[in-house]
């Protein structure tokens, strides 16, 4: 890396970009960022961001960093064009390493992918749980309003369910990877989570799967409830711990918990600290 000021590439700049941006300090990076359609974007103001929305590899290329968040298909269908360019990716749509093929292309590098935490924390216990292999069950319970998590999917009966509840409910329990097919953009701390209990002794490929075979997950719909909620459970030899965290919406979109981008910029800063020179790499 250079001594000039970092140049960071956006992938997307929805709810989370843009609360991102506002973190950064004033000369601390030179972003950009790829968009869609940059109309919308214009005329929200684009906050000192130079944006996108063709010539996806030459901006790789001209980047030192890229950052998605622009949800799990936008991390599907991009994230492997950053890593197969040599170029590190910090991911937020963590959901995208569920599917098997997604995380080996997103996997396979040789650019680094730097799994962000989300709206939880804990990462480092968990981490080391895992690593010493003292880890024997994982469970997540994640509570949200019940009105945030209709999809485009349900019927006129599932969804009357959601906007009509007066009492919580479990809405879904399974595995991280039906999860995050049926709740793309509500459960990425699942994954999250299986990332950091994967362990060691062979690839992040290999590990992963078995960590999502072995984290399990609840997903509550509370009307009214104003904070989401996560409760996490994670039991082995070492004992078994506990941590509950509740976050407040982001202040550009309620349905978006703020310390996602708190978390972002976190893993941004941290990968541009450890990770080597990439001028040599086309």
């Amino acid at each position: 890396m250079s001594a000039s000021i970092p140049r960071v590439l956006l992938l997307g700049f929805g709810a989370i970009g843009r609360q991102l941006v506002s973190l950064f300090d004033p000369g601390e990076f030179e972003v950009s960022a790829f968009v869609r359609d940059i109309s919308p974007h214009l005329a929200r103001g684009a906050l000192g961001v130079s944006l996108h929305d063709d010539n996806l590899t030459n901006l790789i290329d001209s980047h030192d960093i890229v950052v998605e968040c622009a949800g799990v298909p936008a991390a599907q269908e991009f994230g492997s064009a950053v890593v197969s360019r040599g170029k590190d990716l910090v991911l937020t749509s963590v959901g995208a390493l569920a599917d098997p093929d997604s995380r080996r292309a997103l996997l396979s590098g040789p650019g680094k992918v730097h799994v962000t935490s989300g709206a939880i924390g804990g990462f480092d216990l968990w981490a080391a749980l895992a690593e010493s292999n003292a880890v024997d069950t994982v469970k997540i319970r994640t509570s949200k309003d019940a009105k945030a998590l209709v999809q485009d999917w349900m019927n006129d009966e599932e969804r009357a369910e959601l906007e009509e509840a007066t009492e919580p409910f479990v809405l879904f329990s399974g595995r991280p990877s039906d999860a995050i097919k049926k709740f793309p953009g509500n459960v990425n701390v699942s994954v999250a989570l299986a990332w950091a209990t994967r362990g060691r002794g062979a690839s992040d490929d290999e590990l992963l799967q078995r960590s999502l075979e072995r984290v399990f997950v609840e997903l509550v719909a509370a009307p009214n409830l104003k904070d989401t909620r996560h409760d996490i459970e994670v039991t082995g030899s070492a004992g078994a711990f506990t941590l509950g965290s509740e976050s407040v919406p982001s202040p550009v979109n309620p349905r978006t918990s703020a310390i996602t981008a708190l978390s972002v910029a976190h893993t941004l800063r941290h990968a541009l600290q450890t990770s080597s020179p990439k001028s040599d790499k086309k």
